[in-house]
């Protein structure tokens, strides 16, 4: 058996795309003891978790750095909420940080965790139920922050891709207490009120805590409940919140939500052009294959001489006609010849042909004699002569 054999690239990238279709290692919670911490010029975080019998490597970047509510350093006992994943070039495997305080967390990401579990077996993240997203929205739903930069980039996304389309802003606090339940209430109402072709469900980067409005239950089953379709676009790329898994489709960031949900009218245009040659050069073909067809036809014996079928099946007639009397007269003869020559042999073996040579035929009892044995003395018989029929008696 031959091996085809892959690239160190190739494996790195393989393991990498595995690692990152596991849902179970893109959110996970992982206990341990800062060691090797250095805290880059660039903002970032490098350090190690270990415990007693192994290590991880991890990482955390400058976006995440800012919610940190305690100085990170070797020998500190922390909770690290992240997402596993491989740094191709060295070939490493490492968390990717975005939550992280000292030992004693974990009480969120178990409640979502639990809650995550409950939604998935009710069927709240089944494809089936998953609506199409419309191809050309008029108006695009937004439920978020009416202040910060994220309305502002899906406006400058939608409108740079279709100036026609049209954005309503419902705005929703994004975090901190009753978030959740503001939020639910906004897609209820874009619902009832059909506001919107779409909507999208956006918020940009933060903490679990940050976070935390669309892990709440009331939020999931205000998304799966809407008849309108629902884009989440919440926190960063690494992000994945359960409004994530409920939503007809997840966005990575807001302004990716507005490219899915706002097709680009420049391609639509170059779409319908490509369409518009396609269907003049097939409409030409079209013709020019019916204008051939017109003139084959046009040049067919039919049209040029259409009495010559006519004539020609005449003479065939005639023929036929011919040929068919000739037959019939032809059989006539045959059979007229076989009934002379059966009446000469009938002639030939008649008994009265037979008498006519001086022949008689005996009779005795209306049955001819054959044998002298069938003659006794003083038989009356009939002698049957040329003639006429004398009796005789047998002395």
């Amino acid at each position: 058996m031959e091996y085809k054999a892959l690239s160190v690239s190739e494996l790195n990238s393989y393991i990498k795309n595995k690692i990152a279709d596991d849902d179970n290692l893109n959110n996970i919670l992982v206990k341990g003891e800062i060691s090797n911490f250095k805290h880059h010029y660039t903002g970032h975080m490098y350090f190690t978790l270990k415990d007693d019998n192994s290590l991880i490597k991890c990482i955390m970047f400058k976006s995440y750095t800012y919610n940190l509510k305690f100085v990170p350093k070797d020998g500190v006992s922390v909770l690290a909420f992240g997402t596993v994943s491989v740094f191709e070039r060295d070939g490493v495997y490492q968390l990717y940080c975005k939550a992280m305080q000292e030992d004693g967390m974990g009480s969120l990401y178990k409640a979502y965790e639990e809650l995550k579990n409950k939604l998935e077996k009710e069927g709240l993240f089944s494809k089936e139920h998953k609506k199409t997203l419309p191809v050309m929205p008029k108006i695009i739903g937004v439920l978020t922050s009416n202040t910060g930069s994220v309305i502002k980039d899906i406006i400058n996304v939608s409108t740079r891709r279709n100036p026609n389309v049209y954005i309503r802003l419902y705005p929703v606090p994004v975090q901190g207490e009753g978030a959740g339940v503001k939020i639910a209430e906004a897609i209820k109402v874009m619902n009832e009120k059909k506001l919107a072709d779409v909507l999208i469900l956006a918020r940009g980067g933060g903490s679990l805590e940050d976070l935390w409005p669309f892990n709440e239950e009331v939020v999931a089953r205000a998304i799966y409940e809407s008849d309108i379709p629902i884009v989440s676009a919440v926190g960063h790329e690494t992000d994945f919140s359960i409004s994530d898994f409920v939503a007809d489709l997840r966005a990575p960031t807001p302004s990716a939500a507005a490219e899915i949900v706002v097709p680009n009218i420049v391609d639509i245009e170059q779409n319908l052009n490509t369409y518009n040659i396609r269907l003049k050069n097939a409409l030409r073909k079209k013709v020019e294959i019916m204008r051939m067809r017109y003139e084959k036809c046009m040049k067919s014996r039919v049209y040029t001489d259409p009495l010559k079928i006519i004539n020609d099946n005449y003479v065939k007639l005639d023929m036929l006609i011919k040929s068919m009397t000739n037959s019939i007269t032809n059989k006539l003869q045959l059979s007229k010849t076989q009934a002379i020559k059966n009446f000469s042999k009938l002639d030939a073996l008649s008994p009265l042909k037979t008498l006519s040579r001086g022949y008689s035929i005996i009779e005795k009892d209306n049955k001819i004699v054959k044998k002298v044995e069938d003659l006794r003395k003083d038989d009356i018989v009939n002698l049957r002569l040329q003639n006429g029929e004398k009796q005789a008696k047998i002395l």
